[in-house]
């Protein structure tokens, strides 16, 4: 396998916590520290445009290509909705005072995270609460949703990762899944295995069929894991971790096919926070604490 850096997206003025694929393929937008959410092209890095600059960090972005809506988590705030094309915005709600680490949408719901241990679930249409998931005192850090089993995984700081209904909301599985925060969880393409990383930096794909049952564990990193993404076609899987790399993963088997760092690829000198598989010339992107983005080709 070989991995290319092809650019470095410049900017921000502090750490970059968020990426989420735009309206086309050659696009995406990105947000952190500075409030700051930025569109960009990838095949031109030095061409960023701002959509919009809010007043607290930003934690989690999620684009609606439907609506051409980009929701934006204001930290200790609530949520922005812009229209990314003409930079306004169209809606706001203020929904919490804690710190927003996640948003996913399922049909016409959308799931927010908090760092109070709530998961918002509101009316996409109406932009109206419908219920507040309270399963945990300590953060919902993460959210991932298989749409052909309706469940909605959420990982917790209490370690755990607990399964909700999509439909009826209810609460239908708790995994003890890490001995500390689980930062991220994600359902591989074929929505067969959930999987998981912490800051204990152990990365476990769990089996969606047999009741998650535990298929495996990797102790993958140094420090926390931070993120995971998937390759488009499903057979990569990449994570990102406050270790300062990026490691790249067959799925199927989880083993450890390239490790790309500062000294052997000129990678990033701080925590990798987030991950973004293209299907542009098949590119990874990855965010870090040092305020850039860079652009990797993956050549299996």
């Amino acid at each position: 396998m070989n991995v290319h850096k092809l650019d470095t997206f410049g900017g921000h003025r502090d750490g970059v916590y968020a990426l989420e694929a735009g309206p086309t393929a050659d696009s995406f937008f990105s947000a952190g520290g500075d409030g700051m959410v930025v569109r960009w092209q990838l095949d031109r890095p030095d061409l960023g445009s701002l959509v919009a600059q809010v007043p607290a960090s930003v934690y989690a972005l999620h684009y609606e290509q439907e609506r051409n809506r980009l929701w934006v988590g204001q930290n200790y705030e609530g949520l922005h909705l812009i229209d990314p094309a003409n930079r306004v915005e169209v809606g706001s709600l203020k929904l919490t005072n804690a710190a927003i680490f996640d948003i996913k949408q399922y049909a016409d719901t959308v799931f927010v995270a908090l760092s109070d241990g709530v998961v918002v679930v509101l009316d996409a249409n109406q932009l109206a609460v419908r219920r507040h998931l309270k399963a945990s005192d300590q953060s919902a850090r993460c959210m991932a949703i298989n749409p052909v089993e309706r469940e909605l995984a959420v990982g917790y700081s209490d370690h755990q990762v607990r399964i909700f209904d999509l439909h009826t909301l209810a609460l239908k599985q708790t995994l003890s899944a890490h001995v500390n925060s689980v930062f991220t969880v994600a359902y591989t393409p074929d929505f067969q295995t959930l999987i998981t990383g912490s800051r204990d930096a152990r990365l476990k794909s769990w089996d969606v069929e047999n009741g998650y049952a535990l298929r495996q564990e990797v102790v993958a990193h140094m420090f926390a894991i931070n993120h995971v993404a998937f390759s488009p076609d499903g057979q990569l899987m990449a994570t990102a971790s406050m270790d300062k790399s990026i490691k790249i993963w067959d799925t199927p088997t989880l083993r450890l096919l390239k490790v790309v760092d500062r000294a052997r690829h000129a990678g990033h000198g701080t925590s990798v926070n987030r991950l973004l598989w293209s299907a542009y010339q098949n590119t990874l992107l990855s965010a870090s604490d040092d305020r850039t983005i860079s652009v990797w080709q993956v050549v299996k």
